[in-house]
């Protein structure tokens, strides 16, 4: 993807679709004055929760948020057309939030492990302890500090206390933003401590326009995969079209197209395509193919539980839920996934050879199968 394609970041991004609603509920605690010093902006992964919370920062950062005159849960509504939180790409606060430099802010995100050389799978109390010393700064602009906390589902039970200390005391002219996909995670007194604003899925037309402004490159037909595949999620649908994931679940129905009977030369030639090695830059088709073939399955055991028909999204996608439902059942289905889950995990884990791991997670999916 050529550098004016590549997808831009939340803190660079200015569209916000689809949220009018809790933009305007949080420009009018702002507009109120009493700005509560908490805020947990929940939802689905990859809706806007991010783009949110840093349109938020941007707004209060470049003069928006006025003076704190103390904590608040709810202001006064202003109208609608009035209550946005833009920000113009021209103001310097854009461009410094942007670039990851405005000394007012700071971003606290799972961090990164020398010691196994690879991003933590949580965030711990190291990762959150800089906040406080944050805090106690005298805000070098004269504002307000700002602190976004992304995705604080991942905070591990040490870190969380800490936020939480940080949550019963808040200094003046501060703001603390965490963004939640799953807040039932998060202890409940986080939650009680927070003004939440819950954002729900994107619509198809909402997800299709947000595609056009991306100006991917992509065929009607493609934009329209995309769009049924992203279940209200910009963020799926993007991820999707840069890791090239309509075509491994196209691999995927491949493989299983003679299911319940599983062939091995049909595996072979995916674990061909999809164990070649890859540049550092580059997206693991391996890893790729087995989050997609673990939500499809989750989404098929859902379907089938549900009573709802099999869609063919993707060629073959139908057909092999189809077969997959008649022979496993939702119950079977589901207990597959996790036995997959399971051995995926241990196999990544122990840096297994992925030609043979991929073999045995197809495999898991035979009737036949005994659980190990």
């Amino acid at each position: 993807m050529s550098e004016e394609r590549r997808l831009s970041l939340p803190r660079e991004n200015d569209t916000l679709i689809g949220h009018a609603a809790a933009e305007t509920a949080m420009y009018d605690a702002i507009s109120s004055g009493r700005i509560p010093h908490a805020w947990m902006i929940t939802g689905p992964a990859g809706i806007g929760k991010a783009t949110l919370a840093y349109r938020f920062a941007r707004y209060v950062l470049s003069g928006g948020g006025g003076e704190d005159e103390g904590p608040g849960l709810f202001g006064d509504a202003l109208p609608p057309a009035a209550a946005s939180l833009n920000v113009s790409r021209d103001d310097p606060v854009f461009a410094q939030i942007a670039a990851g430099s405005h000394p007012d802010m700071l971003v606290v995100e799972r961090g990164y492990d020398e010691k196994r050389k690879k991003m933590r799978g949580e965030i711990v109390v190291d990762d959150v302890r800089k906040i406080g010393s944050f805090l106690r700064l005298t805000p070098s602009l004269g504002g307000w500090r700002v602190v976004i906390l992304d995705c604080a589902d991942e905070m591990n039970r040490n870190a969380a206390n800490a936020v939480l200390k940080l949550l019963e005391e808040p200094p003046r002219q501060a703001l603390i933003l965490l963004v939640s996909h799953t807040p039932g995670r998060l202890l409940p007194t986080i939650r009680s401590r927070c003004r939440t604003v819950r954002l729900g899925p994107l619509s198809d037309s909402q997800i299709a326009e947000l595609l056009a402004i991306h100006q991917l490159e992509l065929s009607p037909e493609t934009a329209a995969t995309l769009v049924a595949l992203s279940e209200g999620s910009i963020g799926r649908a993007l991820g999707l079209a840069a890791e090239g994931g309509i075509s491994a679940l196209e691999d995927i129905f491949g493989a299983l197209g003679s299911y319940p009977q599983l062939q091995d030369l049909a595996l072979l030639e995916l674990a061909d395509r999809w164990t070649k090695p890859v540049k550092a830059e580059e997206s693991d088709p391996f890893l790729t193919g087995m989050n997609l073939l673990d939500w499809w399955l989750g989404r098929v055991a859902r379907d089938a539980a549900a009573g709802h028909a099999p869609v063919d999204r993707v060629k073959g996608m139908g057909a092999a839920a189809l077969r997959l439902t008649e022979t496993l059942g939702p119950a079977g289905i589901a207990e597959r996934r996790t036995r997959i889950a399971s051995l995926l995990g241990k196999g990544i884990g122990l840096n297994l050879e992925k030609r043979q791991l991929l073999m045995d997670v197809f495999y898991s999916l035979a009737p036949d199968h005994a659980a190990s």
